[in-house]
């Protein structure tokens, strides 16, 4: 019997062939890497709170896992409790008001991001990304055929996006603008004037907004949180909220998100999730209702050892020369310029590039942090501050002495 011939078509879809890996998750991976050989590495690479879930959360979890209506499917949208608890969490921590009915329970931050999207764009529409910005949203954009629009800032400006340069960067295609406050990886809060501000633009353009919320309860200082369709009720209608349990609450292995959008959205996104993955664990669900419905003790706790943190990065970080830093607003980065190592000796080595850079300090100083390029900000690097106290101390020490070596 003769061969068939080869196929002329490629082994992997060009739609999954082009998505980058995640660059934030990469040098995680690379300093457990390290780790695994028995080296000590001070990884300030991953975002997430280095802090257990709440006892009240994890004990709901276990209550929910030994009652057999949560070993069965459940509404593809989520659990029905759940979605009015976070439609009155909206509202209490926001000033946002939305029926449960509009809430979809997906599952993670991430997958309502990738939701989001794919209900807004069709191939070709545009969507407004200010940068720098998490790694994972010009994929999202890209993968349900929207095209990414970026618009730089820089520290000079607190890495806040402006209505003029939203303005320039519109055209006749532009339908999405993504907003996020606080953000990652800047640590950037925009007050309530410039949100009000970006939203009325947003609104006198008849564009759609989509605005993450996930790290709301991470400010410092006199810096909040403030909801845009709550403080601009015109762009409700054409506005989807992303947020979720992770950061928060820290959850991040729970993989609880949500999105909130008007019902013709909500709709679509629904019929989305029930042909791609259903309702996500109930135990989850569960332990997200004891989270969202409890009070807001243990995330003032987190934002207290935040917030101390963030102060001792940002001096050390601030101490280096050739490193200048923004005290941090939110989340839980500090997000130094870094072009000052570019080029010079460092322990007899030098970098061009941000990415050589964290390669160099990787393998020198153990220390892992993400590159600008990941976050579209060549010259800057990510450094969480969601580990403990005394390796920040290390790590900002070990890197200090890499440089001046």
């Amino acid at each position: 019997m003769a061969a068939m011939p080869a196929s002329s078509h490629p082994r992997v879809s060009a739609r999954l062939a082009a998505i980058a890996e995640s660059a934030t998750l990469a040098v995680d991976a690379k300093a457990k890497a390290l780790k695994a050989k028995g080296e000590h590495v001070i990884g300030f690479g991953a975002g997430e709170p280095d802090f257990p879930t709440p006892g009240h959360i994890v004990e709901a979890a276990v209550r929910a896992a030994r009652d057999p209506k949560n070993h069965r499917y459940t509404p593809a949208a989520g659990l029905p409790e759940l979605r009015e608890a976070i439609a009155a969490k909206t509202l209490r921590d926001g000033g946002f008001r939305c029926e449960g009915s509009q809430v979809l329970v997906t599952n993670g931050g991430k997958h309502a991001v990738f939701v989001a999207f794919a209900a807004l764009c069709d191939p070709g529409d545009e969507v407004i990304v200010p940068a720098p910005y998490w790694t994972t949203y010009p994929e999202a954009i890209a993968l349900s055929g929207g095209v990414p629009v970026v618009v730089d800032t820089t520290e000079e400006t607190e890495f806040k996006v402006t209505v003029e340069q939203l303005e320039r960067a519109a055209t006749p295609r532009t339908k999405v603008l993504l907003f996020v406050s606080p953000d990652n990886p800047s640590g950037a809060v925009y007050t309530p004037d410039e949100t009000r501000a970006i939203g009325e633009w947003a609104a006198e353009r008849g564009l759609w907004v989509v605005t993450d919320e996930i790290y709301e309860h991470l400010t410092y200082g006199a810096h909040r949180f403030t909801s845009m369709p709550a403080l601009v009720p015109a762009v409700a209608d054409r506005c989807v909220v992303v947020n979720g349990v992770a950061k928060s609450y820290a959850m991040t292995g729970w993989r609880v998100g949500w999105m909130i959008g008007p019902p013709d959205v909500m709709k679509a996104a629904v019929n989305f999730q029930s042909h791609t993955t259903s309702n996500i664990s109930n135990v989850s669900q569960v332990a997200a209702l004891a989270a969202v419905s409890g009070d807001l003790s243990a995330v003032a706790a987190m934002r207290e050892a935040f917030a101390r943190r963030a102060a001792v990065m940002h001096r050390m970080l601030s101490a280096i020369p050739g490193v200048t830093c923004m005290e941090p607003q939110g989340a839980f980065y500090c997000f130094p310029n870094v072009r000052g190592l570019l080029g010079r000796s460092l322990s007899g080595s030098v970098a061009s590039t941000t990415m050589e850079l964290a390669d160099l300090a990787l393998e020198r100083a153990k220390v892992a942090f993400v590159p600008g390029e990941a976050f579209g900000a060549p010259g800057y690097a990510r450094f969480s501050f969601a580990l403990g106290d005394d390796d920040i101390v290390q790590g900002i020490d070990q890197l200090a002495a890499f440089v001046a070596g």
